[in-house]
């Protein structure tokens, strides 16, 4: 049974943390000022099990979803996580994909790929691995984040994607190397708008690279075109390089509201469910789960919480809305 909220957009995409852990420290997710040696981590009592977070996805299937994206913090940390992959994978007519920052996808992928992963998406900010090391702050070479591309790649994880923040001051000038790069490797390259989400990255308007300025910049070398979405609340806006070799996407968050078509919900680590990324309050899922709740009365509260929904934080942003509380990227994923 499909749901519709307020604002007349159905319920299709669910995107699943599966730990809010992370072995890296992206200045503009995690910044290691916050998220220290001594920063508190959800217990692993606290966080969903896999049979819990199937039961879950099931349910959803059931109420129209029909995409899920494994997210974190970084997923790959969380210990077994193809037996997850292998019991979501057994829902029927269900695209299962991932977001990674790459750094354990070499050993992994083909593991990922045998439990029924269909494809991966993988984050990487700069080729330049000075600037790449400031972005991650642990020290994290770009050619590993690239084997782990080439990897998932070879096992079949594919088409694969790779997400890039772009911030102002800290990265902008490997926007173009990046767009060469990806071009010959075949895989689409995204570029994403410097976000304010949660309070930890010290979020300025000022850092944000707009999308079309990403897009002059790389069509005064290599002439682009735009292409139509591939589906209904696709987030990035399609670009194809006018000489047929591949295409790129931007992920215009800041300046190129799309709320609109946004048929997202977020499962966070611990069970709580967000109907925006820049959710300020999120539905205990966990706490029905744990209580004996059938899958009738789960089900009933997701149509609830949906039925209800009226989000559209992007397109109100503001400085009226600059000081509301919400909650870390880290927390519940991209």
């Amino acid at each position: 049974m499909s749901l519709i909220d307020t604002l007349n957009r159905p319920l299709r995409d669910l995107r699943i943390s599966v730990t809010d852990r992370c072995n890296f420290r992206c200045v503009y997710c995690m910044p290691k000022e916050v998220f220290g040696s001594d920063y508190q981590f959800l217990n692993r009592g606290q966080i969903l099990t896999f049979e819990e977070i199937a039961r879950l996805a099931g349910i959803f299937a059931a109420h129209g979803v029909q995409k899920i994206r494994l997210t974190g913090g970084e997923p790959l940390v969380r210990k077994g996580l193809p037996n997850l992959i292998k019991m979501l994978a057994a829902i029927p007519d269900l695209d299962l994909t991932l977001t990674t920052n790459g750094a354990l996808l070499a050993q992994q992928a083909q593991a990922l790929k045998d439990a029924g992963l269909n494809r991966v998406t993988v984050s990487l900010d700069s080729l330049d691995n000075e600037i790449f090391k400031a972005m991650n702050d642990v020290d994290f070479p770009v050619e590993k984040v690239i084997a782990g591309m080439d990897a998932a790649a070879s096992v079949g994880l594919t088409p694969l994607k790779v997400n890039m923040v772009v911030k102002r001051g800290l990265n902008e000038t490997s926007i173009l190397p990046m767009a060469r790069f990806f071009r010959e490797k075949g895989y689409t390259l995204r570029f994403i708008e410097y976000m304010d989400v949660g309070h930890s990255n010290g979020w300025r308007l000022d850092d944000v690279v707009s999308a079309k300025e990403i897009i002059q910049i790389i069509n005064r070398e290599m002439p682009l075109e735009p292409l139509d979405p591939n589906y209904r609340g696709e987030v990035a806006k399609r670009w194809r390089y006018q000489d047929g070799g591949g295409e790129i996407g931007v992920i215009a968050s800041v300046t190129q509201a799309f709320c609109g078509a946004c048929t997202r919900v977020r499962l966070s680590a611990e069970g709580s469910l967000y109907t925006c990324l820049f959710g300020v309050k999120g539905h205990d899922f966990r706490e029905l789960l744990r209580n004996g709740a059938t899958d009738a009365e789960i089900a009933e509260r997701i149509a609830q919480v949906w039925n209800k929904r009226a989000d559209r934080y992007s397109e109100l942003r503001s400085e009226k809305t600059s000081g509301l509380p919400k909650v870390e990227m880290s927390h519940i994923g991209g």
